[in-house]
């Protein structure tokens, strides 16, 4: 994905890359990191993976809203009351080019407010066009 995604960075046309990638990226994006070191999305190779995606030209809009905090999650295990005691992983992105970053006014995770028809909660970005 890193080699076709290059094509879209440089490009003067707004290019999102968006979806389940199923990678935690750092700390901040998983509850319980220490827990998690020998699981498939947070193991080191798959990071160091993404911060290969993000060092090429990807920006990773929710973060750049957000900033270096803990959370916030889009997806929680079925298991126990993950989601009610917010217990999760962001594992799902909105990566943006620079001409689709300078459009970028904020990012917000659909956490609550409605009925849960599934295991991640949507992610919104607004652009001004």
């Amino acid at each position: 994905m890193l080699v076709w995604s290059k094509q879209f960075i440089n490009s003067s046309e707004p290019t999102l890359l968006c979806g389940d990638l199923n990678i935690a990226h750092t700390e901040d994006d998983i509850w319980n990191p220490s827990g998690n070191r020998r699981t498939s999305g947070f193991l080191e190779h798959e990071r160091q993976w993404f911060s290969r995606l993000l060092d090429a030209g990807w920006y990773d809009l929710l973060r750049i809203h957000e900033g270096l905090r803990k959370g916030p999650y889009t997806w929680w295990s079925n298991r126990g009351r993950a989601r009610e005691l917010n217990r999760g992983w962001r594992i799902d992105y909105i990566l943006a080019n620079q001409a689709a970053k300078d459009l970028f006014k904020s990012a917000e995770v659909m956490r609550d407010g409605g009925l849960v028809v599934s295991d991640h909660a949507p992610l919104i970005v607004d652009l001004e066009m």
